[in-house]
């Protein structure tokens, strides 16, 4: 069973990757857990610490609450900083024009969310694991 995560605080775009994910993957085999914030997501990662994601989506521009940071990058942060999540892909999605360099400096992979109308970038994240 691939058990998969998404983090972002638009209900819609939630509602709009947990549909492309199923799409692509089917509905078997799979679970999608979801955060609404970068705190929400961290604890779900704390509660499956047992049994880990195997891909983590999350947008960067979320709660303030991390500020200099985007929620997402203290988010990636902390799933990088989990030993038992140090095969988990992380992938950032988001509109933030940085978001190139962001996911370079952490060493994961990234979806423009003007990408996201499409099938196309979850295809390639998603079969390659």
């Amino acid at each position: 069973m691939k058990k998969i995560l998404v983090v972002d605080d638009s209900p819609g775009w939630v509602r709009h990757h947990i549909f492309n994910i199923k799409y692509i993957l089917g509905e078997e085999n799979i679970e999608i857990s979801y955060a609404y914030s970068a705190k929400e997501g961290d604890n779900l990662l704390l509660s499956n610490i047992d049994k880990p994601f195997d891909i983590i989506f999350t947008d960067m521009q979320m709660e303030a609450d991390f500020l200099p940071l985007n929620a997402g990058e203290w988010l990636v942060k902390q799933i990088q900083f989990y030993p038992e999540y140090k095969g988990t892909k992380i992938v950032i999605i988001s509109a933030s024009p940085r978001i190139e360099q962001l996911a370079e400096k952490y060493g994961v992979d990234y979806i423009p969310k003007r990408l996201c109308e499409t099938t196309v970038p979850y295809m390639e994240i998603l079969c390659s694991q």
